[in-house]
This record gives C-alpha cells, structure tokens and sequence, in this order.
C-alpha cells in the first residue's frame, strides 16, 4: 500500500502531517503536482511533477495507482476515478469517499458550480482551520491502524 497525494491545492498543514506519517509508518508516500513540491524526500517520501497539463497530477496518480492504496484529494472527480479503480479516498477535510457517496458528492459538485456560474453562490469554501487538520489526522490515524 502507498499513499498517493494530489498536492496541488493541498493545506501545507496536511502536507507536513503526511511527511510525518510517511516516515512514522514507513509507508511510501508520493506527493504529485503539476510542478514537483518542495518537501523532504526520503526514502518514504516522493515528489512527483506531473506536468502542467490540464489534470496531469490527476491521470499521473490514477494510471499509478493500485487497488488498496490511499489517495489523499480534495478533487471530487478524481477520487472517483481513484475508486473505480479500487483505491480508498481521504479528502482534506478527513472524511472518505466511498463507491455509497462519491455520485451524490459529484452531483453536489456540479450543482454548487452551476450555481457559482449563475451567480447564485458567490465565493469559495471556509478557510483550513484547526479542526480541519485533527479531522483529518483522526481519520489517517483510524485508516492506518485498520491497515495494521
């Protein structure tokens, strides 16, 4: 199992959290963007520049994926794509999606943009907080310990 990260909007918080998880449990961890980022590397650590094409992290991460393996994104469709192809899904927040709740996340997605579109929904989401980041620790910690 490894741990595939889609770091071009991730919180630098959850980053540093997944650096110290990927050496702790000395699992692979694979940190991917359109330009490499600037971590630590090690032997658990990998920074991987996809390229500037239009979703080249997300088809980097999918065509590298194994089943079993944990994706960590924020990006609705390609946790879909992840879980098509037997992945778990972690989203920035520390909630899973699941084969039960990523169509009704994608048809949320696609109704919130339409309704930036129209004008109806004005700005993005609520900034990072704190209890953003335990949330999600809590919920690596409980996936990993399940691994175990």
């Amino acid at each position: 199992m490894k741990i595939l990260v889609d770091c071009d909007a991730m919180p630098r918080p959850l980053k540093d959290v997944l650096c110290k998880v990927g050496e702790r449990e000395k699992v692979e961890t694979v940190f991917v963007a359109a330009h490499a980022p600037r971590l630590p590397e090690s032997a658990s650590i990998r920074c991987v520049a996809a390229g500037t094409a239009f979703n080249g992290a997300d088809d980097w991460i999918v065509e590298h994926l194994e089943p079993g393996d944990l994706v960590i994104t924020a990006d609705i469709p390609l946790a879909d794509r992840a879980i098509d192809k037997g992945a778990e899904v972690l989203n920035t927040r520390g909630e899973f999606f699941t084969p039960a709740n990523i169509k009704n996340a994608l048809a949320m997605r696609d109704l919130m943009d339409e309704l930036r579109v129209s004008g109806e929904i004005t700005g993005g989401p609520a900034p990072f907080s704190d209890r953003l980041r335990v949330n999600f620790i809590n919920a690596l910690n409980r996936f990993l310990q399940r691994r175990a």
